[in-house]
């Protein structure tokens, strides 16, 4: 194991496992996402409890949610140390900065909005995945076709606008975070090149929207269209 401790016991070691854990979020995001459209079917959320089963009782998905779990925390917990670790390499920062000339205003706020994502991230988990795997307070029907009714759950939650303001705005930090991160990612793994970075950049920037906006569609339909 001195090969992993000494690899990852350094800032390069730790901005690289950043790299591959924020990589392998993205990816989870976009399977994630395709497998939520499910709640747009017209069928009283048949097809999106049939698609919640799944996910709950394939084992497959179950040692992948082992993987996700070990990648948000480390995720959040790297970006913490390494926020500090900068932080307390210079507490007095400089004398004169031009950080805004030199950088977006995204890339100097990785650490703000990433406590945002993460805040979102546990309330996400609280309404839905506790409730749903672990078993809260609410009291699940059973569908026509005998999967509990999840659906119901999210017609419920997302009828607060105060829930549906809350998700926005995670949301929002969500896209902004990626703005930056998806090509830092890259960067970091030494994929840089005079012809592919600007391509990588751009489908950073249009994953940084097409994503979000993907699953605001969401509570935003259900907030309009499936009221009861």
């Amino acid at each position: 194991m001195s090969w992993f401790t000494d690899t990852f016991g350094s800032s390069i070691g730790r901005k690289l496992l950043m790299s591959l854990t924020g990589l392998f979020l993205i990816l989870f995001l976009i399977i994630h996402l395709l497998g939520n459209l499910a709640i747009f079917s017209n069928d009283g959320g048949l097809a999106f409890n049939e698609y919640a089963a799944f996910m709950s009782h394939n084992i497959v998905i179950k040692v992948v949610s082992f993987a996700l779990y070990f990648s948000i925390l480390g995720h959040a917990v790297i970006a913490s140390w390494l926020w500090l670790s900068n932080k307390m390499a210079r507490p007095t920062g400089y004398a004169v900065s031009n950080a805004a000339e030199n950088s977006t205003w995204a890339s100097r706020s990785m650490m703000l909005l990433g406590s945002l994502v993460f805040f979102y991230i546990l309330i996400h988990l609280k309404d839905f995945w506790w409730q749903y795997k672990v078993g809260g307070s609410y009291q699940f029907d059973i569908d026509s076709n005998g999967n509990r009714d999840l659906f119901a759950l999210v017609v419920e939650q997302f009828q607060s606008p105060v829930t549906l303001g809350i998700y926005l705005a995670g949301l929002l930090g969500l896209s902004i975070h990626l703005w930056h991160g998806f090509q830092s990612a890259f960067q970091t793994l030494g994929i840089e090149h005079q012809r592919y970075t600007p391509v990588i950049k751009f489908l950073g920037k249009v994953y940084a929207v097409i994503v979000p906006i993907g699953f605001a569609a969401m509570p935003v339909y259900i907030f309009f269209f499936s009221q009861t």
